[in-house]
């Protein structure tokens, strides 16, 4: 939040060569923008221009969330899909009008002209889109597959997809631990896999002289709509539950109407924004998107407000995960009866995904939020209703569909003035809010949580086997899982688990000058700034 009025200053030094390279672009991102918004006001633009420009700032979190519900926040986000099909537009469109021109089409390669058409057309729509890095990953994916066109290779591959994600591991090796990365490439993995079984299947039906009329056709357009559907939902599905403890069972109902309306209305039309906005012509095609995406638009609110659309799922192990993925790499990459073998692995995350111990304590990275398990098995928080973040992401870590703020009415918990107790698997767990609380809970106490540091009256450390968090402790750790193994006390927290980090600074061992002051545990911190 910033104070006062906003001045403009004028920079002594022209701005770096990167910036300007970049300023034309954005500064015609923001003229298109403009001008769709103008055409097609409301939301359908808002949405048009995220579909173009890559900008989803105006699109309200209500719609964000409906289109996650129903399993088509893809849509909205500039990916694969748009790329295929903006790449796959120009391509089909630059390779008929060669095939127009009977003295071009007759003496000259035209399906590659329309290949390094269609990789100059996907690159433009990476500038204009904002080039973020999943359309970045997108692009590298269609250009070699445009490059096997040229180089008159299969496109569609397990060998190009391969390929796509070598570079991008050799550009940005991070990307492997990137949600978005394996989800995607999960996805065309299985995609590819899929089309080159139904690939064969249509070798087959050809050489027996099986032929599919137009009827036919069509009715297959619907149906590997569905299958590709089905495919995609299945292969993600373990990234999904492994990142982000949710799955969209209804993500096919949606899929079925969004996807067609998407790749026939939607993007093409598109392309003729794009195409026509020079000349000023795009109220037509944003017109003939704004219908489109209002279709999609009440598929994603239908779907994803019937029952049962999404299901939280509790945390997997990551072994459950790794062999979910490994048995489905698996049975995508081999061929014969050797792809069943993947059963086992699978069955075996399968087994493992409902394993994973839960913590019976947690306690947030500034101390304000602390959580126990219930006898019911779920958590009771007590946290500043201004600060649920902690509590936000434990419950999705639990499969559990609360809200925070009905976690944090703290049923668990007795409460009176100087503090909060509780009892987990027989062991009493305190939330200390004053200092005076100390005096029953230092005693009787397993677990201690308190907002200030302890004095000495509880001899700084504890008795044995008491565990004491204070804010120095959670300022040097972060966030604290407590686990009830039997008669010990396993304790995980952030730096633990994440190492220790050179750029965060550590604070020193508390003093009884902190025990003292109002604002204890970060009075040694502040002075360790001000030393020289």
């Amino acid at each position: 939040m910033g104070y006062g009025k906003v001045e403009r200053i004028t920079l002594d030094v022209p701005p770096p060569v990167a910036l300007r390279m970049v300023a034309p672009i954005e500064h015609l991102r923001q003229v298109m923008r403009e001008r769709i918004v103008a055409a097609l006001p409301g939301e359908a633009g808002e949405i048009a221009t995220a579909l173009i420009t890559g900008e989803r700032g105006g699109i309200s979190e209500e719609t964000n969330q409906a289109y996650r519900n129903a399993g088509l926040f893809h849509i909205l986000s500039i990916s694969g899909l748009h790329m295929v099909i903006m790449a796959g537009a120009v391509f089909y469109l630059l390779r008929l009008g060669f095939a127009l021109v009977p003295r071009i089409a007759l003496r000259y390669p035209i399906k590659a002209w329309a290949a390094t058409g269609a990789i100059i057309g996907a690159l433009a729509y990476l500038m204009i889109s904002g080039a973020a890095f999943a359309t970045v990953r997108s692009w590298i994916m269609i250009t070699i597959m445009f490059a096997a066109v040229i180089l008159d290779r299969p496109a569609l591959s397990l060998r190009n997809v391969a390929l796509a994600a070598l570079l991008i591991l050799v550009l940005w090796p991070e990307s492997l631990f990137d949600a978005g990365f394996q989800m995607s490439f999960a996805a065309v993995v299985g995609l590819v896999s899929a089309y080159e079984w139904l690939r064969e299947h249509r070798a087959e039906r050809a050489d027996r002289g099986l032929h599919v009329g137009p009827v036919r056709r069509g009715l297959n357009f619907f149906v590997e709509i569905v299958l590709s559907t089905i495919v995609a939902s299945v292969v993600v599905a373990p990234f999904g539950i492994y990142h982000f403890h949710n799955t969209q069972l209804l993500a096919i109902l949606a899929n079925v109407v969004a996807i067609p309306v998407c790749n026939l209305i939607v993007m093409p039309a598109a392309l003729g924004v794009l195409i026509t906005l020079p000349f000023g012509l795009e109220a037509a095609p944003l017109w003939i998107m704004g219908a489109g995406i209002d279709a999609m638009s009440a598929a994603a609110r239908f779907v994803g407000a019937l029952p049962g659309a999404v299901v939280k799922v509790a945390a997997i192990p990551t072994l459950a995960f790794v062999l979910m993925v490994g048995g489905g790499l698996w049975l995508l990459l081999w061929a014969g009866r050797v792809r069943l073998l993947a059963v086992l692995p699978i069955a075996g995350g399968m087994a493992l995904a409902p394993l994973l111990p839960r913590p019976d304590v947690l306690v947030g990275r500034d101390g304000a939020t602390v959580a126990a398990r219930g006898a019911d098995g779920r958590l009771s928080a007590l946290a500043v209703r201004a600060n649920t973040f902690d509590l936000a992401r434990w419950l999705e870590r639990d499969g559990d569909a609360r809200a925070p703020d009905l976690a944090a009415q703290a049923k668990a918990f007795t409460c009176d003035g100087i503090g909060c107790a509780t009892r987990v698997g027989g062991r009493v767990v305190t939330v200390a809010l004053s200092p005076a609380a100390l005096e029953d809970d230092c005693p009787r106490a397993a677990v201690i949580v308190v907002r200030s540091l302890v004095p000495r009256g509880c001899g700084g450390v504890g008795r044995a086997g008491q565990i004491i968090i204070d804010p120095s402790r959670t300022a040097a750790d972060g966030a604290h899982a407590l686990y009830f193994d039997g008669p010990s006390i396993r304790v995980e927290t952030v730096a633990g688990l994440r190492g220790k980090r050179p750029w965060v600074v550590t604070p020193t061992a508390p003093t009884s000058a902190d025990a003292n002051d109002r604002t204890p545990g970060f009075t040694a911190l502040f002075e360790r700034f001000r030393t020289p």
